[in-house]
């Protein structure tokens, strides 16, 4: 199979070994994907669950017609059936299988790519994080990244088109970039005095044992971290684009370094796996024989109509990458209209996306405690499984599984319950005793009646120090704040909130 070898623009350096990687993580990632959210599915968005795929889908057909499959891609057009969700997250698993044994790599990647699509266009919030459209992102590039064969070979002998190579570092770059650029653009006091990590680990969505440790240490250690972090981000991603042997490992190194120390602190899905996948991209086959003294690859040649297909994706890409750059210095000159309303037209197919986590810092750790009752008096807690609750827990590791309900709660607290309507859906759903819902939960204090009443209550949460630790066992202190959302009940068969004004009057008022 071996032939000659199209370097394009980039040198005499080979990817065969690290595209061979890369694609064998991002079957990895699709699987814990794929399977993380099958846990989660029915509750989240099935017949009975938060906010449910049927109804959101119902609404789309009787305001677009038939405009919606183009406005709204996604197979669950089919069936939103509590089956057919589990079949595309259960299917997506399967495939993802596929893929890291390597077969029919090309249509086992498209297949994926549609399938989380699908998932991601009917879940709203609860699929909408960066490392979700960064998935669907990275997948479609992969899919023509991929060799054309049904069975894998051995040893790789496929390195894709130089230009969808260059697309996987352009996305790579714009996800460490943009990370540290909107930190320095949004103005935020805490990234400009470095003081930002002081505390950061606690305030976090769902912090790690690790995380408490390292929030012991001394301020200077945090500022130098976030000096360094500064270095990486905003610094480093320049050296993808320098040829020669050594800039490029070099990044990557640093890239996925700090990805591990990212995981260790932190719960982050499979974000931090994503960016791995990404970052061996940047180790040439010299790198793998130099290191890990693997054969030199013999290259294949690619088929005659692929180089035009790959060249057609580049060209579109880099349109959406001057859009978004547009967007991102607000530049909205009537000259830029064209390239806006073309670029429009594939943006729910999430082709290209806007990165940069933590661009303002949340300088507190508001936690909401859900509470049941069964006569309005007596008040029974919903524990959750992995975010803050009970004093004496000490923060878990849970990624790369993400628990979507969990990191819903913590957003959910620095804004109003009345703008949150998957929070008040949870609420009918406590109160009505979904078992599909409950199963999120760490316990159900009504079983197996639910309650009549529920409410919410909002706390300040810090970690404790040494001493304390030492002292009472506690990994958290917490102080009362106020009540985030007022005494509700159901009102009747109609399965809909009234408050404790409606239910009891001013006794009710009193009592929330």
């Amino acid at each position: 199979m071996a032939g000659p070898t199209l370097q394009g623009a980039v040198g005499n350096e080979t990817y065969v070994w690290a595209t061979w990687l890369f694609l064998r993580s991002l079957g990895l990632i699709y699987l814990i994907a794929f399977a993380s959210y099958a846990v989660q599915v029915k509750a989240l968005i099935g017949r009975h669950g938060i906010l449910p795929a049927r109804e959101y889908l119902q609404e789309h057909e009787k305001r677009l017609g038939r405009s919606r499959f183009w406005i709204l891609p996604t197979l669950c057009w089919c069936s939103q059936s509590d089956a057919f969700l589990q079949w595309i997250c259960w299917g997506g698993a399967m495939l993802s299988a596929c893929q890291l044994i390597g077969l029919a790599q090309p249509i086992v990647l498209f297949l994926l790519w549609l399938f989380y699509l699908s998932l991601f266009n009917v879940s709203r919030v609860f699929l909408s994080y960066q490392w979700d459209v960064l998935l669907l992102e990275m997948g479609f590039v992969a899919i023509f990244a991929a060799p054309l064969e049904l069975w894998p070979y051995w040893p790789p002998v496929h390195e894709p088109h130089w230009s969808i190579r260059w697309l996987l570092w352009l996305l790579l770059f714009r996800l460490m970039f943009l990370s540290g650029f909107v930190k320095l653009r949004s103005g935020d006091p805490s990234w400009r005095d470095l003081t930002a990590l002081t505390f950061h680990y606690e305030t976090q969505p769902l912090p790690t044992r690790a995380a408490w440790y390292v929030q012991q240490l001394p301020i200077w250690f945090h500022k130098v971290s976030t000096v360094v972090m500064y270095a990486i981000e905003l610094a480093l991603p320049f050296a993808i684009f320098v040829p020669g042997p050594i800039w490029r490992p070099v990044a990557g190194l640093a890239f996925v370094v700090f990805m591990l120390l990212i995981m260790l602190t932190g719960n982050y899905g499979f974000f931090n796996l994503a960016t791995i996948a990404l970052c061996l991209l940047l180790f040439d086959d010299s790198s793998f024989v130099r290191v890990f003294g693997a054969a030199v690859p013999q290259l294949s040649s690619l088929p005659a109509l692929f180089p035009v297909v790959a060249f057609v994706i580049f060209v579109l890409l880099l349109l959406f990458s001057a859009n978004l750059l547009f967007r991102i210095f607000g530049e909205s000159h009537r000259c830029l209209a064209p390239l806006t309303n073309f670029c429009a037209w594939f943006d729910r197919f999430r082709l290209l996306n806007s990165y940069g986590l933590f661009s303002v810092m949340t300088p507190k750790r508001l936690e909401i405690l859900i509470e049941g009752s069964e006569n309005g008096k007596e008040w029974r807690p919903y524990h959750f499984r992995y975010k803050p609750g009970d004093l004496d827990q000490p923060p878990r590791r849970v990624a790369p599984h993400q628990p979507r309900l969990d990191w819903q709660m913590w957003f959910a607290a620095f804004s109003d319950y009345r703008y949150n309507a998957w929070f008040i859906a949870l609420l009918i759903r406590l109160l009505e005793g979904r078992p599909e819902v409950l199963a999120l939960l760490q316990n159900d204090p009504f079983s197996p009646k639910p309650p009549r009443f529920i409410r919410a209550v909002l706390y300040e949460y810090h970690f404790t120090d040494f001493a304390t630790r030492r002292r009472t066992g506690h990994w958290w202190r917490r102080e009362k704040k106020w009540f985030y959302c007022p005494v509700l009940s159901l009102r009747g068969e109609e399965r809909q909130l009234m408050t404790a004004d409606e239910l009891n009057g001013p006794e009710g008022t009193e009592r929330s």
